[in-house]
């Protein structure tokens, strides 16, 4: 997978078109913003940015949102109480996350991957193709703890 986020981002964009989705200036701007990030973001995060708060109303942000997830353009994160969390997906790249169940704190887990390997051997014996998981752990981080 490319790193460089011009090419991330003209990738995107060709799997956001071939999903149906036009391309907008709020869609790039929320996904050159999201391909950046560091770490999951919040609607709240995204939708208070300047460079779309000064253009788009919350509504436009959140129906991207919903849009991106749906497509699997993104990956939506947290828990169904507290606010949701979304990050980037790349075909063929995968992540896994700790939440803490106190203050809802999200960190990638960087090691890896413990279920690939059960992955790969359910397509085999089930004959499911593109077969994926996602994979979360929740418990109290070392702040709450």
């Amino acid at each position: 997978m490319p790193t460089n986020p011009n090419t991330l981002l003209d990738e995107t964009i060709a799997r956001c078109r071939k999903a149906g989705l036009r391309r907008t200036w709020a869609l790039e701007a929320l996904l050159k913003h999201l391909i950046a990030a560091k770490s999951p973001l919040t609607f709240g995060d995204l939708a208070e940015m300047k460079t779309l708060k000064d253009r788009c109303d919350k509504a436009t942000v959140f129906r991207l949102l919903v849009r991106l997830e749906k497509h699997g353009i993104l990956r939506r994160l947290g828990l169904h109480d507290r606010s949701a969390y979304y990050t980037m997906h790349f075909p063929g790249e995968h992540s896994d996350f700790l939440i803490c169940t106190q203050c809802g704190i999200i960190e990638k887990l960087d090691i890896a991957c413990p279920v690939e390997k059960l992955e790969a051997q359910i397509s085999k014996q089930s004959g499911f193709k593109k077969l994926y998981h996602e994979l979360e752990f929740f418990g109290v981080c070392p702040k709450c703890g």
